[in-house]
């Protein structure tokens, strides 16, 4: 596996992990928590974990870390604001973009 695959395969382990914090939301969207979406959620989440022993075989993990953090960012606010119809303030918009410049400039020095 080279260097390219394995930060293809970080966005999609980002992109999986997404996907769990969504089921893991949705176990806390009643007044109970429904254990049936924590579960599920937690599943998925965990399962990220055996791909990330493989990334973390082919690339640094400072350098693998910035893609992490920057689709997970991203997924998450996606995934908030189309899904669960949250709304950003100006100052968390800018807060998000701020973030990913740092977390592209990290990974460009990394």
């Amino acid at each position: 596996m080279s260097v390219f695959y394995a930060i293809l395969l970080t966005i999609a382990l980002s992109l999986v992990g997404v996907l769990g914090d969504f089921f893991i939301n949705l176990s806390g969207e009643g007044k109970k928590m429904d254990i049936r979406w924590f579960v599920i959620g937690f599943l998925i989440y965990a399962s990220t974990a055996f791909g990330w022993y493989f990334a973390m075989r082919h690339a640094r993990l400072s350098t693998l870390g910035v893609f992490y953090a920057v689709t997970t960012v991203l997924g998450l606010t996606l995934m908030s604001v189309l899904y669960f119809r949250e709304s950003l303030t100006v100052a968390e918009g800018i807060g998000i973009f701020v973030a990913i410049v740092a977390l592209v400039l990290l990974g460009r020095f990394a």
